[in-house]
């Protein structure tokens, strides 16, 4: 029967293939036993270049100015240091590199406190063959590329989650002031390994129980857009509380987004809603953004309020028209991102605003419930194909009891 075996010392498995580049650096004061070493080095059929070094203050200089993987023969008694001393000064000075550590016969105790000092390895010179520092060294530069995966693989972890723990932080907390409305969402980056991307949206009920709302995308897909996505929410939200209402708001945001981004080119499409305390009427204004769904005694309906340009696109010129509707018989709406109607569901076929305003027609149900699964069923046909989105989606459902 055949046995799984991992690769070892000496293991010929080419997925531990040394590294091409790699040299064996041999740090050595006595010219007889660094003769021995380089002797039994040649014999090992290593493809390794090799350097000699008489003191650790010699081997600090090359080590710091090697670019390549680096196998470090030790000697432990040298001019300059004497013991463990010299793993400690060689792992200082070169984190990367693998080390074995060179002893002699009756000197074991010492390798095994240089192993649990960071040494990969120890050898006692005496008797010293070319099979066994061969698979020493292959050990060595193993073991030590296993390490360096270990930490890089836990760093990125690491990182990952406090990316996570910040871009939770940055998503929205709608901030309403009592029971008369209710607010469900989804939000879904474009983005692989990401939580946050460009799309933003935020509700804020004032103290005089006006419900404001507000939806965004910014142009493009990183980082710097998440981040500016963000900004502008804030920048909203600060508005709205200060009681800045209307196109003063688009006049706003207009004016940040032209000192916050990165480049000129990148714009940002929004639509921000205003329904009055009573639910009586609304008001609507469009910066180059999708329409909205309107839920009504007659359906549902995808509504395109009268559009102005996007936020960037003619700093200092842009108008915004506002629409007023009456709301008494809106029962919900629903606000969008593009990224949840411009994905392909077939080939050569985009799903559409008039393929999501199917969709939302096909789901039953109470409104709050209906939008998590509208929201889901479009972004379901969008990823039944990709297998992943193309761009940031975020949708976000309003109902009050004034408008039921």
């Amino acid at each position: 029967m055949n046995e799984a075996r991992c690769p070892g010392r000496g293991s010929s498995d080419p997925r531990w293939a040394l590294d091409a580049t790699a040299v064996l650096l041999l740090v050595e004061d006595d010219a007889g036993d660094a003769l021995l070493v380089r002797e039994v080095l040649a014999d090992s059929g290593l493809p390794m270049e090799v350097t000699w070094c008489k003191s650790l203050a010699e081997a600090c200089v090359f080590l710091d100015a090697s670019p390549y993987s680096v196998c470090v023969l030790l000697d432990l008694h040298l001019p300059d240091t004497h013991g463990l001393g010299a793993v400690r000064l060689v792992r200082d000075a070169a984190p990367d590199a693998a080390v074995v550590v060179l002893t002699g016969v009756a000197e074991n105790e010492a390798g095994l406190a240089a192993v649990a000092e960071g040494a990969q390895d120890f050898l006692a010179k005496d008797g010293l063959d070319a099979e066994a520092l061969r698979g020493a060294v292959r050990y060595a530069l193993e073991r030590k590329q296993v390490e360096r995966s270990g930490a890089e693989l836990q760093a990125g972890r690491l990182l990952a989650r406090e990316n996570a723990r910040l871009e939770r932080g940055l998503l929205p907390t709608p901030l309403l002031r009592g029971a008369g409305c209710q607010v469900a969402s989804r939000y879904t980056p474009g983005r692989d390994h990401a939580l946050l991307g460009g799309d933003f949206f935020d509700v804020v009920e004032s103290e005089d129980g006006t419900v404001h709302a507000v939806i965004g995308d910014v142009s493009g897909h990183g980082a710097a857009e998440a981040a500016l996505g963000v900004c502008l929410r804030v920048a909203w939200r600060a508005a709205v509380l200060s009681g800045c209402v209307g196109t003063r708001q688009l006049e706003l945001l207009e004016e940040i987004i032209g000192a916050e981004r990165a480049a000129d080119y990148i714009f940002a499409t929004l639509t921000v809603l205003r329904s009055a305390e009573d639910r009586s009427r609304m008001s609507v204004i469009r910066a180059g953004h999708p329409g909205l769904l309107v839920s009504t005694s007659r359906g549902i309906e995808l509504f395109e309020p009268a559009p102005g340009p996007a936020l960037g696109l003619l700093p200092g010129r842009a108008r915004w028209p506002e629409t007023e509707l009456p709301a008494h018989d809106i029962s919900a709406v629903t606000l969008f991102t593009d990224g949840l109607f411009e994905g392909v569901v077939a080939p050569a076929r985009r799903l559409g605003e008039e393929g999501l305003l199917a969709a939302a027609e096909e789901t039953p149900g109470p409104a709050r419930a209906a939008v998590r699964r509208r929201g889901g069923r479009g972004r379901r046909r969008l990823t039944a194909l990709h297998g992943r989105l193309a761009d940031d989606v975020a949708v976000l459902h309003l109902a009050t009891d004034g408008m039921s």
